[in-house]
Protein backbone atom coordinates (compact mmCIF):
# COMPACT_ATOMS: atom_id res chain seq x y z
CA UNK A 1 0.00 0.00 0.00
CA UNK A 2 1.30 3.66 -0.77
CA UNK A 3 2.39 5.91 2.21
CA UNK A 4 0.62 9.33 2.53
CA UNK A 5 4.18 10.59 2.25
CA UNK A 6 4.69 9.13 -0.99
CA UNK A 7 1.59 10.48 -2.24
CA UNK A 8 2.39 13.74 -0.95
CA UNK A 9 5.28 13.40 -2.40
CA UNK A 10 4.02 13.01 -5.83
CA UNK A 11 1.55 15.73 -5.35
CA UNK A 12 4.22 18.23 -4.71
CA UNK A 13 6.15 17.07 -7.91
CA UNK A 14 2.94 17.03 -10.14
CA UNK A 15 2.05 20.43 -9.32
CA UNK A 16 5.41 21.95 -9.80
CA UNK A 17 5.35 20.58 -13.00
CA UNK A 18 1.84 22.07 -13.64
CA UNK A 19 2.93 25.45 -12.11
CA UNK A 20 6.16 25.07 -15.19
CA UNK A 21 3.62 24.21 -17.73
CA UNK A 22 1.90 27.23 -16.67
CA UNK A 23 4.54 29.65 -17.42
CA UNK A 24 3.83 28.91 -21.28
CA UNK A 25 0.44 27.19 -21.48
CA UNK A 26 -2.57 29.13 -20.29
CA UNK A 27 -5.93 26.66 -19.12
CA UNK A 28 -5.46 23.35 -21.00
CA UNK A 29 -5.44 21.81 -18.01
CA UNK A 30 -6.46 18.26 -19.51
CA UNK A 31 -4.22 18.50 -21.91
CA UNK A 32 -1.52 18.58 -19.59
CA UNK A 33 -2.79 16.22 -17.36
CA UNK A 34 -3.00 13.60 -20.17
CA UNK A 35 0.53 14.64 -21.23
CA UNK A 36 2.00 13.66 -17.58
CA UNK A 37 -0.29 10.78 -17.50
CA UNK A 38 1.32 9.69 -20.57
CA UNK A 39 4.96 9.99 -18.55
CA UNK A 40 4.48 8.17 -15.94
CA UNK A 41 2.53 5.38 -17.90
CA UNK A 42 5.34 5.39 -20.67
CA UNK A 43 2.52 5.95 -23.18
CA UNK A 44 1.99 7.40 -26.31
CA UNK A 45 0.18 10.27 -26.87
CA UNK A 46 -1.98 11.61 -30.12
CA UNK A 47 -3.15 15.27 -29.80
CA UNK A 48 -5.89 16.16 -32.47
CA UNK A 49 -7.08 20.25 -32.46
CA UNK A 50 -7.34 22.85 -34.87
CA UNK A 51 -3.90 25.30 -35.40
CA UNK A 52 -2.55 27.65 -32.91
CA UNK A 53 -3.85 26.09 -29.96
CA UNK A 54 -0.38 25.56 -29.04
CA UNK A 55 -0.32 21.65 -29.66
CA UNK A 56 3.43 21.88 -30.37
CA UNK A 57 4.87 24.62 -27.71
CA UNK A 58 3.13 21.79 -25.27
CA UNK A 59 5.03 19.24 -26.27
CA UNK A 60 8.39 21.18 -26.45
CA UNK A 61 7.29 22.74 -22.81
CA UNK A 62 7.37 19.18 -21.92
CA UNK A 63 10.64 17.80 -22.96
CA UNK A 64 11.78 20.93 -21.66
CA UNK A 65 10.38 20.54 -18.07
CA UNK A 66 11.99 16.67 -18.22
CA UNK A 67 15.19 17.63 -19.17
CA UNK A 68 15.01 14.96 -22.00
CA UNK A 69 16.76 14.91 -25.73
CA UNK A 70 13.80 16.21 -28.10
CA UNK A 71 13.35 16.53 -31.47
CA UNK A 72 10.63 16.74 -33.99
CA UNK A 73 9.65 15.69 -37.07
CA UNK A 74 7.63 17.40 -39.91
CA UNK A 75 5.40 14.73 -41.30
CA UNK A 76 5.08 15.46 -45.37
CA UNK A 77 4.05 14.08 -48.35
CA UNK A 78 6.94 13.08 -49.56
CA UNK A 79 8.55 11.95 -46.23
CA UNK A 80 10.23 8.79 -46.79
CA UNK A 81 10.74 5.97 -43.92
CA UNK A 82 14.28 6.41 -43.70
CA UNK A 83 13.99 10.23 -43.13
CA UNK A 84 12.55 9.22 -39.68
CA UNK A 85 15.03 6.01 -38.50
CA UNK A 86 17.84 6.37 -40.70
CA UNK A 87 19.81 4.56 -42.89
CA UNK A 88 22.80 2.32 -44.20
CA UNK A 89 25.27 4.78 -45.85
CA UNK A 90 28.47 3.50 -47.57
CA UNK A 91 31.64 4.83 -46.42
CA UNK A 92 34.04 5.27 -49.43
CA UNK A 93 37.10 5.99 -47.20
CA UNK A 94 36.49 2.57 -45.20
CA UNK A 95 34.94 0.65 -47.79
CA UNK A 96 31.67 -0.37 -45.71
CA UNK A 97 28.75 0.50 -44.41
CA UNK A 98 27.88 2.52 -41.82
CA UNK A 99 24.80 3.36 -40.13
CA UNK A 100 23.45 6.63 -40.06
CA UNK A 101 20.71 6.96 -36.94
CA UNK A 102 17.26 9.13 -37.90
CA UNK A 103 15.64 11.94 -35.54
CA UNK A 104 13.71 9.00 -34.07
CA UNK A 105 16.47 8.42 -31.99
CA UNK A 106 15.78 10.61 -29.09
CA UNK A 107 13.47 10.46 -25.88
CA UNK A 108 10.49 12.81 -26.51
CA UNK A 109 9.66 12.85 -30.50
CA UNK A 110 7.21 15.32 -31.84
CA UNK A 111 5.37 14.03 -34.86
CA UNK A 112 4.02 16.96 -36.30
CA UNK A 113 0.62 16.77 -38.56
CA UNK A 114 1.39 13.11 -38.80
CA UNK A 115 -1.58 12.59 -40.61
CA UNK A 116 -0.28 14.89 -43.75
CA UNK A 117 2.55 11.23 -44.82
CA UNK A 118 1.97 8.16 -46.44
CA UNK A 119 1.63 5.14 -44.72
CA UNK A 120 4.45 3.53 -45.65
CA UNK A 121 6.32 6.35 -43.78
CA UNK A 122 3.65 6.10 -40.92
CA UNK A 123 4.46 1.91 -40.78
CA UNK A 124 7.75 3.00 -39.55
CA UNK A 125 6.51 4.41 -36.29
CA UNK A 126 5.43 0.88 -35.32
CA UNK A 127 8.37 -1.16 -34.06
CA UNK A 128 9.37 1.97 -32.39
CA UNK A 129 6.32 2.86 -30.46
CA UNK A 130 5.45 -0.98 -29.67
CA UNK A 131 8.96 -2.32 -29.55
CA UNK A 132 11.31 0.51 -28.59
CA UNK A 133 13.65 -0.29 -30.95
CA UNK A 134 14.15 0.49 -34.89
CA UNK A 135 15.79 -2.43 -37.44
CA UNK A 136 18.24 -0.56 -39.99
CA UNK A 137 19.67 -3.24 -42.43
CA UNK A 138 19.92 -6.49 -40.60
CA UNK A 139 20.31 -5.07 -36.98
CA UNK A 140 17.83 -4.32 -34.46
CA UNK A 141 18.83 -0.49 -32.46
CA UNK A 142 17.55 -0.04 -29.34
CA UNK A 143 15.82 3.74 -28.68
CA UNK A 144 16.83 5.78 -25.88
CA UNK A 145 14.73 5.39 -22.18
CA UNK A 146 12.43 6.87 -21.68
CA UNK A 147 11.11 6.86 -25.27
CA UNK A 148 7.65 9.20 -26.26
CA UNK A 149 5.76 9.59 -29.50
CA UNK A 150 3.70 12.60 -29.56
CA UNK A 151 2.07 13.31 -32.64
CA UNK A 152 -0.62 16.44 -33.42
CA UNK A 153 -2.56 16.00 -36.24
CA UNK A 154 -5.55 18.48 -37.43
CA UNK A 155 -9.26 17.41 -37.80
CA UNK A 156 -10.27 20.07 -40.33
CA UNK A 157 -7.94 19.94 -43.13
CA UNK A 158 -8.36 16.82 -45.00
CA UNK A 159 -6.71 17.64 -48.21
CA UNK A 160 -3.19 16.13 -48.93
CA UNK A 161 -3.80 13.83 -45.07
CA UNK A 162 -3.77 10.58 -45.03
CA UNK A 163 -5.80 8.77 -42.25
CA UNK A 164 -4.17 6.56 -39.54
CA UNK A 165 -3.89 3.10 -39.70
CA UNK A 166 -5.65 1.44 -36.71
CA UNK A 167 -2.60 -1.05 -36.13
CA UNK A 168 -0.57 2.56 -35.09
CA UNK A 169 -3.88 4.40 -33.57
CA UNK A 170 -3.98 1.05 -31.06
CA UNK A 171 -0.27 2.07 -30.05
CA UNK A 172 -1.21 5.53 -28.93
CA UNK A 173 -2.16 5.28 -25.11
CA UNK A 174 -4.92 8.21 -25.18
CA UNK A 175 -5.87 10.48 -27.80
CA UNK A 176 -6.61 14.26 -26.26
CA UNK A 177 -8.75 16.65 -27.77
CA UNK A 178 -7.68 20.34 -27.41
CA UNK A 179 -10.27 22.82 -27.49
CA UNK A 180 -10.34 26.37 -28.07
CA UNK A 181 -9.44 28.57 -24.80
CA UNK A 182 -12.04 30.24 -22.53
CA UNK A 183 -11.83 34.39 -23.09
CA UNK A 184 -10.42 35.14 -20.14
CA UNK A 185 -7.84 32.52 -21.01
CA UNK A 186 -7.30 34.09 -24.65
CA UNK A 187 -7.34 37.66 -22.96
CA UNK A 188 -4.12 36.55 -20.98
CA UNK A 189 -2.59 34.71 -23.98
CA UNK A 190 -2.55 38.19 -26.37
CA UNK A 191 -1.55 40.16 -22.97
CA UNK A 192 1.48 37.46 -22.14
CA UNK A 193 2.15 36.08 -25.68
CA UNK A 194 5.74 37.95 -26.24
CA UNK A 195 7.11 36.33 -22.87
CA UNK A 196 5.92 32.96 -23.49
CA UNK A 197 8.51 31.51 -25.67
CA UNK A 198 11.11 33.09 -24.43
CA UNK A 199 10.63 31.66 -20.98
CA UNK A 200 12.86 29.04 -19.88
CA UNK A 201 11.53 25.93 -17.86
CA UNK A 202 12.87 24.03 -15.11
CA UNK A 203 13.57 20.31 -15.97
CA UNK A 204 11.83 19.60 -12.39
CA UNK A 205 10.88 16.14 -14.02
CA UNK A 206 14.36 13.76 -14.21
CA UNK A 207 14.05 10.27 -14.71
CA UNK A 208 14.87 9.87 -11.22
CA UNK A 209 11.85 11.70 -10.31
CA UNK A 210 9.99 10.15 -12.81
CA UNK A 211 10.79 6.56 -12.84
CA UNK A 212 9.65 7.50 -8.42
CA UNK A 213 6.14 8.49 -9.92
CA UNK A 214 6.26 5.29 -12.09
CA UNK A 215 7.33 2.83 -9.04
CA UNK A 216 4.12 5.06 -6.81
CA UNK A 217 1.50 4.59 -9.68
CA UNK A 218 2.63 0.67 -10.16
CA UNK A 219 1.42 0.34 -6.15
CA UNK A 220 -1.82 2.37 -6.52
CA UNK A 221 -4.56 -0.24 -5.48
CA UNK A 222 -6.99 -1.26 -7.62
CA UNK A 223 -9.85 -3.80 -6.41
CA UNK A 224 -10.71 -6.44 -8.62
CA UNK A 225 -14.74 -5.29 -8.84
CA UNK A 226 -12.63 -2.56 -10.80
CA UNK A 227 -10.42 -4.36 -12.86
CA UNK A 228 -13.55 -6.35 -14.00
CA UNK A 229 -15.35 -3.07 -14.65
CA UNK A 230 -12.36 -2.32 -17.12
CA UNK A 231 -12.62 -5.08 -18.67
CA UNK A 232 -16.56 -4.57 -19.15
CA UNK A 233 -16.23 -1.12 -20.71
CA UNK A 234 -13.51 -2.30 -23.10
CA UNK A 235 -15.93 -5.76 -24.32
CA UNK A 236 -18.69 -3.45 -24.34
CA UNK A 237 -17.23 -1.89 -27.37
CA UNK A 238 -16.50 -5.14 -29.73
CA UNK A 239 -20.13 -5.32 -31.13
CA UNK A 240 -20.07 -9.19 -31.78
CA UNK A 241 -18.87 -10.61 -28.52
CA UNK A 242 -20.89 -8.45 -26.55
CA UNK A 243 -24.14 -9.00 -28.48
CA UNK A 244 -23.99 -12.89 -27.98
CA UNK A 245 -23.55 -12.66 -23.91
CA UNK A 246 -26.20 -9.90 -23.84
CA UNK A 247 -28.87 -11.93 -26.40
CA UNK A 248 -27.92 -15.07 -24.26
CA UNK A 249 -28.82 -13.24 -21.10
CA UNK A 250 -32.75 -11.73 -22.96
CA UNK A 251 -30.76 -8.13 -23.24
CA UNK A 252 -30.06 -8.38 -27.02
CA UNK A 253 -32.40 -6.17 -28.85
CA UNK A 254 -31.93 -3.21 -26.14
CA UNK A 255 -28.34 -3.06 -25.82
CA UNK A 256 -28.36 -3.29 -29.84
CA UNK A 257 -31.03 -0.03 -29.87
CA UNK A 258 -28.23 1.75 -27.63
CA UNK A 259 -24.62 1.19 -28.56
CA UNK A 260 -24.01 -1.69 -30.68
CA UNK A 261 -25.35 -0.27 -34.26
CA UNK A 262 -22.87 2.60 -34.20
CA UNK A 263 -19.94 -0.04 -33.65
CA UNK A 264 -17.99 -1.57 -36.46
CA UNK A 265 -14.78 -2.95 -34.46
CA UNK A 266 -14.37 -2.10 -31.06
CA UNK A 267 -10.90 -1.94 -28.58
CA UNK A 268 -8.20 -4.44 -28.26
CA UNK A 269 -6.86 -5.67 -24.82
CA UNK A 270 -4.40 -3.02 -25.52
CA UNK A 271 -7.05 -1.03 -24.65
CA UNK A 272 -7.80 -2.67 -21.14
CA UNK A 273 -4.07 -2.24 -20.40
CA UNK A 274 -4.06 1.54 -20.85
CA UNK A 275 -7.08 1.55 -18.99
CA UNK A 276 -6.04 0.06 -16.10
CA UNK A 277 -2.86 2.14 -16.16
CA UNK A 278 -4.10 5.59 -16.59
CA UNK A 279 -6.63 5.07 -13.81
CA UNK A 280 -3.83 4.22 -11.12
CA UNK A 281 -2.03 7.40 -12.71
CA UNK A 282 -5.09 9.43 -12.24
CA UNK A 283 -6.33 8.39 -8.37
CA UNK A 284 -1.95 9.04 -7.78
CA UNK A 285 -2.61 12.69 -9.23
CA UNK A 286 -5.75 12.95 -7.03
CA UNK A 287 -3.56 11.53 -3.82
CA UNK A 288 -5.39 8.68 -3.20
CA UNK A 289 -4.01 5.24 -2.51
CA UNK A 290 -7.05 3.35 -4.82
CA UNK A 291 -8.50 3.30 -7.92
CA UNK A 292 -12.51 4.36 -7.58
CA UNK A 293 -14.91 4.01 -10.41
CA UNK A 294 -14.89 7.48 -11.37
CA UNK A 295 -11.03 7.51 -12.43
CA UNK A 296 -12.04 4.88 -14.77
CA UNK A 297 -15.09 6.81 -16.39
CA UNK A 298 -12.21 9.49 -16.51
CA UNK A 299 -9.88 8.19 -18.60
CA UNK A 300 -12.34 5.60 -20.28
CA UNK A 301 -12.58 8.94 -23.33
CA UNK A 302 -9.03 9.90 -24.10
CA UNK A 303 -7.93 5.71 -23.69
CA UNK A 304 -10.74 4.47 -26.11
CA UNK A 305 -11.99 7.66 -28.34
CA UNK A 306 -9.48 6.80 -30.98
CA UNK A 307 -9.52 2.63 -31.01
CA UNK A 308 -13.51 2.33 -31.84
CA UNK A 309 -14.58 2.17 -35.24
CA UNK A 310 -17.94 3.82 -36.09
CA UNK A 311 -20.29 2.25 -38.76
CA UNK A 312 -21.83 4.28 -41.47
CA UNK A 313 -25.03 4.43 -39.34
CA UNK A 314 -22.99 6.64 -36.18
CA UNK A 315 -21.85 8.64 -39.17
CA UNK A 316 -24.93 9.17 -40.59
CA UNK A 317 -26.77 10.04 -37.13
CA UNK A 318 -23.78 12.67 -35.83
CA UNK A 319 -22.91 10.18 -33.44
CA UNK A 320 -19.08 10.66 -32.74
CA UNK A 321 -16.79 8.24 -30.83
CA UNK A 322 -17.11 10.15 -27.29
CA UNK A 323 -20.84 9.82 -27.69
CA UNK A 324 -20.59 5.79 -28.41
CA UNK A 325 -18.21 5.99 -25.23
CA UNK A 326 -20.99 7.48 -22.86
CA UNK A 327 -24.11 5.56 -24.13
CA UNK A 328 -21.55 2.26 -23.14
CA UNK A 329 -20.52 4.09 -19.52
CA UNK A 330 -24.12 4.44 -19.04
CA UNK A 331 -25.16 0.70 -20.16
CA UNK A 332 -22.48 -0.93 -18.10
CA UNK A 333 -23.29 -1.32 -14.24
CA UNK A 334 -20.77 0.65 -11.79
CA UNK A 335 -19.24 -1.54 -9.15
Amino acid sequence: MVQKEDLDRCAALIAECRKEMAKRIVGQKEMIDGLLTALVAGGHILLEGVPGLAKTLAVKSLAEITGLEFKRIQFTPDLLPADLTGTMIWEQANGRFSVRRGPIFANVILADEINRAPAKVQSALLEAMEEKQVTIGETSHPLPDPFFVLATENPIEHEGTYSLPEAELDRFLMKLLITYPQPVEELAIIKNSHSFRGTLLSPVLNKEKLSMLRNIADSIHIDDEISKYIVSIVTATRPAATRSRSESRGEGSKAADGVYRYVSFGASPRASISLYRCCRILAMFEGRNFVNPEDVKTAALPVLRHRIVLSYEAEAEGMDADAVIARILNHVPVP
